[in-house]
């Protein structure tokens, strides 16, 4: 590239290879890299606003579940076994009354607690809190009362 050329204004095949390669070789700046982050950020922050609510709400959609999928296993024990104290999961998955494939703890990792009163049978799992007669706690059936705890 010469600067006769440059000087009448004529872009030229040879000024146009020279300004692309300065370009290229500079690299990207800090500035363009914090950018390019700050909108990353942005974006992993607007998914995080509605993803973790909506995984709140599929923990507890699976707790009642797997809690309706307990209760008919207890309620059919207790009718095979009317003296005997009231089941636990672990109980109904040794006596197989249960599958070995059936989640026997809650989407917070605490186990299905059965309690059988006289003539009900409720499934409870404890909620998010891990504490037992607690707004979030999740019974089946809903209507069922504490009964005698396990």
């Amino acid at each position: 590239m010469t600067m006769r050329k440059l000087k009448r204004g004529r872009v030229t095949h040879t000024t146009r290879a020279y300004f692309g390669r300065a370009a290229a070789s500079r690299g990207v700046t800090l500035i363009e890299i914090l950018i390019v982050l700050a909108i990353v950020g942005l974006i992993a922050g607007g998914v995080a606003v509605v993803a973790v609510p909506k995984y709140a709400e599929a923990q507890k959609k699976q707790a009642q579940i797997d809690a309706r999928t307990i209760h008919p296993a207890a309620e059919k024990y207790r009718v095979d076994h009317p003296g005997d104290q009231c089941p636990t999961v672990e109980l109904l998955r040794e006596k197989k009354e249960l599958s070995q494939a059936s989640k026997i703890t809650d989407p917070w990792d605490t186990p299905y607690k059965i309690l059988c009163g006289e003539e009900d049978v409720a499934v409870l799992s404890m909620g998010p809190d891990k504490k037992e007669n607690t707004a979030d706690d999740i019974r089946i059936p809903e209507n069922a009362g504490a009964g005698d705890k396990k």
